[in-house]
């Protein structure tokens, strides 16, 4: 018998402990492929020879003045296409995230969401053969 998928609501929050943050609420986007974070002033630079980004994030809701500076390693640089068609290059990134009582790593871009109305999203590639998604429940995994 397979092993029952945990559910999650249309948004639910998230941490992602390796960039310091404790917690962003997230839009949960069976359409999105990829997973994306908020992101500001991305700068690249070398660290023992690999590539990393510095980028600052905003991890409230409709907060531009708290501030979470992070450093990721980076894993690609691809074309995004977002819901209005926009193809923009991204970084990509891993992280460890945290839904509830689920522990484990997912790729991120970054893109600047100060104007969307959720800081991250989680994708569907992050949710594979992990959750199942209830469009009309929210916080499923706890506040």
């Amino acid at each position: 018998m397979a092993e029952q998928l945990a559910g999650l609501g249309w948004r639910e929050y998230i941490g992602l402990p390796e960039l310091g943050i404790s917690r962003v609420k997230a839009k949960i986007d069976t359409g999105a492929r990829t997973s994306c974070i908020h992101a500001f002033t991305v700068e690249p630079f070398e660290k023992d020879g690999e590539n990393w980004v510095r980028f600052g994030v905003h991890p409230n809701q409709k907060d531009t003045v708290t501030e979470q500076w992070c450093e990721a390693k980076v894993v690609d640089c691809r074309p995004v296409t977002d819901s209005g068609g926009h193809t923009e290059m991204r970084y990509v990134i891993s992280s460890k995230l945290v839904i509830g009582e689920h522990t484990f790593d997912a790729e991120l871009t970054l893109s600047n969401r100060d104007n969307m109305r959720f800081r991250m999203l989680l994708g569907r590639t992050a949710m594979r053969n992990r959750f199942v998604v209830d469009s009309g429940a929210s916080y499923l995994q706890g506040r």
